[in-house]
């Protein structure tokens, strides 16, 4: 049996529907200890497994879900990191796991730079559209990062910022 190849772009069709997960935030990278350094939390036993997590002296950071539309309706997902206020983590973190995580709206900014177009710290709203899921990045103030949420890019544009070229 032979993979099936896009008739767009000639890629294999099981590279289109795909998430990239980001394990860091960009300015946590850029930290000398990066999520070693002393102090950090992390919700989880590790980063790239964590939901929420703070670094003393660079931020606050939660995940959320950026979904890009391919022609031919293919999505292209990127789990990223939102810098969010670090006062409000608290409150993030208590209803994570209850029914009023469903009713959970963040107000942040991009953490990770976003292949093929940036936008690291574009500021974006999130909505919780499954309590099973992460919270999606819905809207933004920023002019490029709401024309990335709600167009429709060519195959070629992401798949290939996104290694599969």
């Amino acid at each position: 049996m032979t993979a099936a190849g896009c008739p767009s772009c000639g890629r294999l069709l099981d590279l289109h529907n795909r998430h990239v997960r980001f394990t860091l935030p960009d300015p946590v990278l850029d930290a000398p200890g990066k999520e070693t350094t002393p102090g950090t939390w992390i919700s989880h036993g590790n980063a790239r497994d964590s939901a929420m997590m703070q670094v003393p002296n660079v931020g606050a950071f939660v995940r959320a879900l950026l979904p890009i539309k391919l022609t031919e309706g293919h999505t292209v997902t990127f789990g990223v990191w939102l810098a969010v206020d670090p006062r409000e983590l608290r409150s993030v973190f208590d209803v994570w796991w209850e029914p009023e995580y469903r009713d959970l709206r963040l107000t942040g900014r991009l953490a990770n730079t976003i292949p093929p177009w940036g936008m690291l710290a574009a500021p974006v709203e999130t909505v919780v559209r499954d309590p099973d899921e992460t919270p999606y990045c819905e809207s933004s103030e920023d002019p490029q990062l709401d024309r990335v949420l709600r167009g429709e890019w060519p195959h070629d544009l992401v798949l290939t910022a996104t290694g599969q070229g």
